[in-house]
């Protein structure tokens, strides 16, 4: 997945990222997509990238927010991520389960 307009540094941060995503047990596939969005994340933020959304440029950088998002801490996924999981299983009696409830009926 390495972009052609990479520079060296670039390419090593990819090959890092990618490396260290594959030791922890994430897919390959999975490993190389959020290595690419990082180092393209970070051109944007450094200002080496054509084109760069408000939300690369004005955002933490990747390295600080180290996987703030990615909901595995303490509070877990949010009630309305856990609501839309139930309604794709097909739940019934979704729409007045609590948060709690709705972890518990996705874990059976």
């Amino acid at each position: 997945m390495p972009q052609n307009n990479w520079s060296s540094k670039r390419e090593r941060q990819y090959r890092h990222i990618e490396e260290g995503l594959e030791q922890q047990g994430r897919p390959k596939q999975v490993a190389k997509e959020i290595a690419a969005r990082t180092v393209n994340k970070e051109r944007a933020r450094s200002g080496e990238a054509r084109q760069s959304s408000k939300t690369s440029t004005r955002d933490i950088s990747s390295a600080r927010r180290d996987g703030m998002r990615s909901h595995s801490g303490p509070g877990g996924r949010t009630k309305a991520q856990l609501y839309e999981e139930a309604r794709k299983k097909n739940i019934r009696g979704r729409s007045t389960m609590t948060k709690s409830e709705l972890e518990d009926a996705l874990k059976r």
